[in-house]
């Protein structure tokens, strides 16, 4: 079965600077963390703020679903950080 992201759930992690998101391979459930640094080379007037770093996640939500797609194919991990 293929990777797929039913829940668009996600959340900031401010200690961390990152966007946590999940996917779904089956039952198996697969995290991962989207840097603010990944997020500002996307939408560059990005502020640092919770609101903003999460509006910028969704207003590049497929593109960042297809990043995590793609390195979900290379290797089969639990676990993923986009940077």
């Amino acid at each position: 079965m293929a990777l797929n992201f039913p829940n668009p759930s996600r959340s900031y992690d401010p200690s961390r600077h990152c966007v946590c998101f999940w996917g779904y391979d089956s039952s198996r459930e697969i995290s991962f963390e989207v840097d603010r640094a990944v997020l500002s080379n996307l939408s560059p007037e990005l502020r640092p703020d919770e609101p903003a770093v999460l509006e910028a996640f969704d207003r590049h939500r497929d593109h960042i679903l297809e990043l995590a797609r793609g390195l979900y194919s290379r290797s089969r991990q639990n676990r993923y950080t986009i940077s």
